[in-house]
């Protein structure tokens, strides 16, 4: 079992133990939150959580299990739409229960996984289980992805990912009624300072903005389309939750368990609905499309039938 003791810097001086792990021995901070929920973090000889805050010189012993890294397995997705093929692109229509890319602790299919056992060939950029992906949706999210399968098309797709350049639209429905009906959350987002798996509106957060518009409500609920302006992790999910509406079909961000029952949910109702960008190879203006899948539809239809 690896061990490492150690001073902490004075440039961290102040860090939570889970960001100081990650910057000191390159973990993720998910492994390094991990780490100290098992007691594996010993500051000054006492044990410390993952949000406790570190001093400069105080010793630092951690003591871990190695992990393998994940590697992506040829796993059939028979409901994994192709919407788009050609030499440098495939665009997918992702069904939930599906994973972008193999990640420690996850197990089920994934995408990448699913167009390799399908005879896709992905670009080679990247880490090796994340190979061709440039953008990601949570596991419990359905809709439209781009992956590359050129090395420029991978280069291309990045950049434009990371200077704006693709309109995302999202369909969500969420409990209750925002007001007001369309506007902009404009709230920076980071790691939830006690739930590892969870993210959450923190001063310290990323730039985040969400552009929403109410396209129909309903008693106690409210279908909205959504521009995402920035991509953080589960972003419509927290934003909602934060103006106190969360995503129907959400518990892990407070969605109420009777009416996702009623609907039928057992994900949250959120669809990536429309994908445009440049084609990384011809410069065209592509947009593609995604129906809703079977279970937010019939969800929809009981909303619309109340």
């Amino acid at each position: 079992m690896p061990t490492r003791s150690l001073p902490v810097p004075d440039g961290l001086d102040g860090s939570r133990v889970d960001a100081a792990l990650a910057k000191m021995l390159g973990f993720s901070r998910t492994f390094a939150a991990e780490i100290a929920e098992q007691g594996g973090v010993v500051v000054d000889g006492h044990p410390a959580g993952k949000s406790d805050r570190l001093r400069a010189g105080s010793w630092l012993e951690v003591e871990w299990t190695e992990r393998r890294d994940p590697v992506v397995v040829p796993t059939a997705v028979p409901d994994l739409g192709i919407v788009h093929d050609d030499d440098d692109i495939v665009v997918v229509d992702k069904p939930a229960g599906v994973a972008a890319h193999p990640s420690v602790g996850w197990e089920g299919p994934t995408v990448l996984g699913a167009l390799s056992a399908a005879g896709f060939r992905i670009a080679t950029t990247g880490a090796a289980e994340r190979q061709g992906i440039v953008h990601r949706l949570d596991v419990g999210t359905s809709g439209l992805m781009v992956v590359a399968k050129s090395e420029t098309a991978y280069t291309a797709l990045k950049r434009a990912f990371k200077e704006r350049e693709v309109d995302k639209i999202y369909h969500a429905v969420v409990q209750g009624h925002p007001d007001p009906l369309a506007g902009t959350i404009d709230a920076p987002i980071g790691r939830h300072p006690s739930h590892s798996w969870k993210f959450a509106v923190v001063p310290d957060g990323k730039e985040s903005v969400t552009h929403y518009e109410t396209l129909e409500a309903f008693p106690g609920a409210s279908l909205l389309e959504i521009h995402l302006e920035t991509g953080r992790t589960h972003q419509i999910r927290v934003h909602m939750a934060a103006h106190r509406h969360p995503c129907v079909g959400d518990p892990l961000y407070g969605s109420d368990p009777t009416l996702s029952a009623r609907l039928g949910l057992t994900r949250q109702w959120l669809h990536a609905r429309e994908l445009s960008f440049a084609h990384p190879a011809t410069g065209e203006w592509v947009s593609f499309v995604s129906d809703y899948p079977a279970d937010l539809a019939h969800a929809l239809e009981t909303l619309r039938g109340d």
